[in-house]
């Protein structure tokens, strides 16, 4: 088996890096686009995040890895299986990683139902696609922008529902299909069109560290990796496992994480005031908050999770022209929260103040 490059050993990259861990402590997030020139270190940190993720439990034996502690979210085989009154029995594997190849088909990625034998023998028999394989693992898209649109319409439309649902001639099988997306892919090859960027959960653009020092580190950990593999892994498995680990606590405590009106107002405030179109921009940035809590070791958002999570969620949505850049500052995005706190607080007090006169006034003629 190859040697995969620690993650924690990819020099940079802190904007992708986060995206990507925050991904898998809650893949319900959607996905994410990684955008940026040759050789920044892009199918590398997808490689490497998959690897270093904790094994899964699932039932032994499903060919669809499903999760045995969710009974409503089990295949179609499972669910019989339980009808008939078998006990599922259950194990671990390590996260899978799938690469879905640029030709890939509607039928390799969703899979096929054998109609004839349905027809001739009554049996259902259905041959899992891409989506089974990667379901409770990573599922990478290099050069998603180069993919046939169809195809990309299917694997968002899988990672937001979590599910796959065959139906042909009447005959339907469904299994779970919850995943990490990542698609990578380089701008100057051509760029996705904006409905299908919009159903990417988070977007990092990513360019080539100019920094000397951080340069000569990426040539000396690649050589260093290159010289003896198994080696350079063991250095840096301490922090694997850490961060694992870290991952893996997250993960437990992301549906605890609490939100308040107050939260969901400044994030409302936030998307209207930049003109992005459309609602799923909230959720994302909600959703995004509350992983980032969690991988944090907290059960509430904070102004600083909703900053740090529109700073992945808002680029590749904002309204902007042909010379404006892609992305905030966290310091632009923190300054915009701080403003429009600022402003929820002082149209409370006019709300408040108008309540007291509209009071007073009622009390005066009430006298009279």
């Amino acid at each position: 088996m190859a040697v995969i490059f620690p993650f924690t050993a990819i020099v940079g990259q802190a904007r992708m890096r986060r995206a990507l861990i925050l991904n898998a402590v809650d893949p319900r997030i959607g996905g994410v686009l990684i955008r940026g020139e040759r050789g920044t270190a892009k199918s590398t940190a997808a490689r490497a995040l998959a690897a270093l993720l904790p094994e899964v439990k699932v039932v032994k034996d499903c060919r669809f890895n499903c999760d045995p502690d969710e009974p409503s979210r089990l295949c179609t085989e499972c669910q019989e299986r339980l009808a008939r009154g078998e006990e599922l029995p259950v194990t671990y594997k390590p996260t899978s990683f799938v690469n879905l190849p640029v030709s890939a088909t509607e039928d390799r990625v969703v899979g096929t139902l054998d109609i004839e034998k349905a027809i001739q023998k009554g049996e259902r028999r259905f041959e899992p696609g891409v989506l089974a394989a990667a379901n409770r693992g990573l599922l990478y898209i290099d050069e998603v922008n180069l993919l046939d649109d169809h195809v990309v319409d299917i694997l968002l439309d899988s990672a937001a529902m979590g599910m796959n649902i065959i139906e042909r001639e009447g005959i339907s099988f469904a299994h779970p299909s919850r995943f990490i997306l990542v698609g990578t892919m380089n701008p100057e090859e051509g760029d996705l069109r904006p409905q299908l960027l919009d159903r990417f959960a988070l977007s990092v653009d990513i360019l080539g560290i100019r920094e000397t020092r951080e340069r000569v580190q990426i040539m000396e950990r690649n050589l260093m990796f290159e010289s003896d593999p198994a080696e350079f892994r063991t250095m840096w498995l301490p922090r694997e496992e850490e961060l694992s680990q870290r991952i893996a606590s997250a993960r437990k405590l992301v549906n605890q994480v609490t939100h308040s009106s107050r939260d969901l107002i400044t994030i409302a405030q936030l998307t209207s005031s930049l003109n992005v179109d459309g609602h799923r921009a909230d959720l994302v940035i909600l959703k995004t908050a509350r992983a980032q809590a969690a991988f944090d070791g907290r059960t509430a958002i904070t102004e600083l999770d909703i900053a740090l999570a529109a700073e992945l969620a808002l680029p590749h949505r904002m309204k902007r022209g042909p010379f404006d850049h892609t992305s905030m500052s966290m310091e632009q995005l923190e300054e915009r929260i701080e403003q429009l706190r600022g402003q929820t607080v002082q149209e409370n007090q006019t709300q408040t103040a108008d309540l007291s006169d509209s009071q007073e006034m009622l009390k005066k003629k009430g006298m009279n």
